[in-house]
């Protein structure tokens, strides 16, 4: 037990602490429950007459034309569906570009000129809303005296009902676009992006003879990792409440190299915070599936299974909501920063993403040959010319402060984006570059020396977590991914870039078959040339070795370490002709990509550093002297007594207490010189001048709570936010 009484009260509030009655009604945790606050197709099947449920269900399983004429009618059963279940608000709920979700809330009630009201919700609303567009990032599209925006009803992504114990709200996904018809959000291109793959992907499998072919969708499952952290810490961190990272902390004694952390039994406590929250996300339809203790200690994870990219992006940041509302409730807060504690691993969110539809199934199933699989083979060398072209946008589509901590930090894959196929299909694919392949490596058979136990089977290759974009058996694995982030980000330039490799694969064998060639000989042509051009961004080895970012550089891969590097894509002649040429981003848009995670990336760490001059000014230092004077007051008394007194713990006290000083002065000027740059130079002074003096202040100050006696440090440690649950 620590002697300092700040923290002392803080572990007694832990220790006291009992888990809440779950809030969310009903008692059953049968299948029943899940999306049973859901509008959903069952749902409109039994409440919309049959014509305009075909029409609805047409505009969400194939993409048909959302038809204006239903809107009244869908209306109305919505709205009585959800003041069934008690609710009197209805919002429209929107993704702009901060990442986070916004809603603006509305009562049904509609005042009757006798002093009466009745509830009414008319289809026009549903269709439309105008949020005022003013205050949100948007990159110049707009002025900040234009303040008109609008939502649109997106009919794919169902509406639903978020409970909360003041009031249930029926909650509707929009679209979020200015006056003039600019995306300002991330729903908009995603949608966007999706129509452009889906163009593209026709055309291939139109080529291999398919006649009914449905629309084709991005598939996508993230895993989420996040730590929990007790609030009574939380609300004694500035760094943490305001920043969402410690920006101060002394390595504790045990950190997470025993990794007995990593799938170990679940803390009771978090248990019933996860029963809770999975309880809230499966009456919603979320389908988590899985939950576990990840590396570091006070790091979970909870991974859905595939959705369409859409929802499966909407639903990310209804986790994301829930997570934060549940913890709170539980006495907690979940901590979504990528690098919350330095010194132990950070969190990611991987995005495991495939293409598919209902007719041809995903078409990233390799099968137990892929040698034999034409059609697989053509999707995956799309992939790998996607990757190879365009890794720079992959890489800007995941670049942010948070981010820059882990990736590349032997806990995340490298900044250099590349692919690992595995050994099967490395093998496939060296064997088509060399004329055809002829066969595939097959699983195994894997004994563990024990007959009561079950023979495993053994796959034909095995996985690397050090690869920034891995295949894993049925799909690929983004990696590279930000915790905090939208997965729309990512997944919009994936599917562009898959538009640009499909579109050029399709091209291509339809010249060849124009010139003669038989299908299965352009085929295999096309897929050889893809290989020679663009097999350099397959990489199967350790991603994490020096020799890797030499060979990196040498086969002419982009190594874009920090956000800083990586901006400037969006700038690039090639990225405006790509997002243009696929109608996913304008111009004008993509120009505002750049300039809304500029300002962000600048924000994120201007707010860093007043923390870091504020805490370690009015918290650290203070504590420090107060340390330092009682170690002169003692080497005083014992000389004034005639004893020799050893001076050796006040000299390192204040050696330290200088160095603190002098750090805290060079991030003031530091801070003052920034106004001298402006836009990506300012970015790069911020990266290269004022995050290493901050790193200063950290230095000193860690240093500092290591030898200061413990009943005088007010900052909640490590040992404790970590391990204290």
């Amino acid at each position: 037990m620590t002697a300092n009484p700040t923290r002392q009260g803080a572990i007694r509030e832990i220790e006291a602490n009992e888990a809440p009655a779950t809030f969310f009604t009903g008692t059953s945790d049968s299948p029943e429950i899940f999306g049973e606050n859901v509008f959903s197709l069952p749902v409109m099947a039994k409440r919309l007459p049959k014509s305009v449920y075909k029409s609805v269900a047409a505009t969400i399983e194939k993409g048909d034309k959302l038809d204006p004429a239903i809107a009244d009618v869908v209306a109305a059963a919505m709205k009585d569906w959800a003041m069934e279940k008690g609710v009197t608000h209805y919002a429209h709920v929107f993704y702009p570009l901060t990442g986070l979700t916004a809603e603006k809330h509305d009562s049904f009630m509609e005042p009757v000129g006798d002093g009466t009201a009745i509830w009414e919700f008319q289809g026009k609303i549903l269709v439309q809303g105008e949020p005022d567009a003013s205050s949100f990032p948007n990159g110049g599209i707009r002025a900040t005296f234009e303040a008109r925006g609008y939502t649109g009803w997106d009919v794919q992504s169902p509406a639903y009902i978020l409970e909360n114990p003041n009031g249930s709200t029926l909650c509707i996904p929009t679209i979020f676009v200015s006056m003039t018809g600019e995306a300002l959000d991330y729903k908009t291109p995603l949608l966007r992006s999706q129509n452009a793959m889906s163009d593209q992907a026709t055309r291939v499998l139109a080529l291999f003879g398919h006649k009914d072919i449905d629309n084709v969708v991005s598939y996508c499952g993230p895993e989420q990792e996040y730590f929990l952290v007790d609030t009574s810490f939380v609300n004694s961190r500035p760094d943490l409440l305001n920043a969402g990272r410690t920006l101060f902390g002394a390595k504790p004694p045990k950190g997470q190299e025993f990794d007995d952390h990593y799938f170990g039994a679940i803390p009771e406590r978090v248990l019933a915070f996860m029963h809770d929250t999975e309880r809230a996300l499966f009456k919603l339809g979320v389908p988590a599936k899985t939950r576990h203790n990840e590396v570091a200690p006070g790091q979970f994870e909870i991974a859905p299974v595939f959705e369409k990219a859409n929802l499966a992006a909407d639903h990310q940041q209804l986790i994301m909501t829930t997570f934060k509302s549940v913890a709170k409730r539980h006495g907690m807060e979940a901590l979504f920063h990528e690098k919350p504690f330095a010194g132990v691993n950070g969190s990611g969110k991987h995005v495991n993403f495939s293409f598919g539809n209902g007719n041809q199934g995903n078409f990233l199933n390799p099968g137990d040959n892929p040698h034999d699989n034409a059609q697989f083979l053509v999707f995956c060398a799309a992939v790998i010319r996607a990757v190879h072209l365009y890794g720079g946008l992959l890489r800007v589509s995941i670049a942010s402060a948070g981010n820059d901590h882990r990736l590349g930090a032997n806990e995340a894959p490298p900044a250099i984006i590349s692919i690992f196929l595995g050994d099967q299909l490395q093998d496939v694919f060296e064997q088509i570059a060399k004329g055809g392949a002829t066969s595939s490596k097959q699983k195994g058979a894997l004994s563990v020396g024990v007959d009561s136990l079950p023979v495993l089977t053994q796959d034909a290759g095995d996985r690397n977590r050090t690869s920034p974009m891995a295949f894993t058996g049925n799909r690929f694995e983004f990696r590279a991914v930000g915790s905090a982030q939208t997965v729309a980000a990512p997944l919009i330039t994936i599917n562009t870039i898959m538009a640009e490799a499909l579109d050029y694969l399709a091209t291509e064998i339809e010249a060849a078959i124009n010139g003669g060639a038989e299908f299965n000989a352009a085929v295999q042509s096309v897929l050889a040339t893809v290989i020679a051009n663009h097999g350099a961004a397959v990489f199967n080895g350790n991603g994490y070795s020096t020799e890797w970012h030499e060979e990196a550089v040498e086969r002419g891969l982009k190594k874009l370490d920090t956000t800083v590097d990586s901006l400037p894509e969006y700038q690039t002649p090639e990225a405006k002709a790509l997002f243009s040429k696929y109608g996913v981003f304008n111009e004008a848009e993509l120009e505002a990509r750049y300039e809304v995670a500029l300002e962000q990336y600048l924000m994120a760490i201007n707010v860093e550093a007043n923390l870091t001059e504020e805490i370690a000014q009015t918290v650290i230092l203070p504590t420090a002297i107060r340390y330092q004077t009682e170690l002169a007051d003692n080497v005083s008394s014992l000389i004034a007594a005639g004893v020799e007194a050893d001076k050796s713990d006040l000299l390192a006290v204040s050696e330290l207490v200088s160095a603190l000083r002098k750090g805290i002065a060079d991030l003031k000027v530091a801070k003052a010189d920034a106004h001298h740059h402006e836009g990506i130079k300012e970015a790069a002074y911020y990266r290269d001048a004022i995050l290493p003096a901050m790193l200063a202040v950290r230095g000193a100050a860690d240093s500092l709570e290591a030898v200061v006696a413990d009943d005088l440090w007010d900052l909640p440690t490590y040992q404790e936010m970590l391990f204290i649950k």
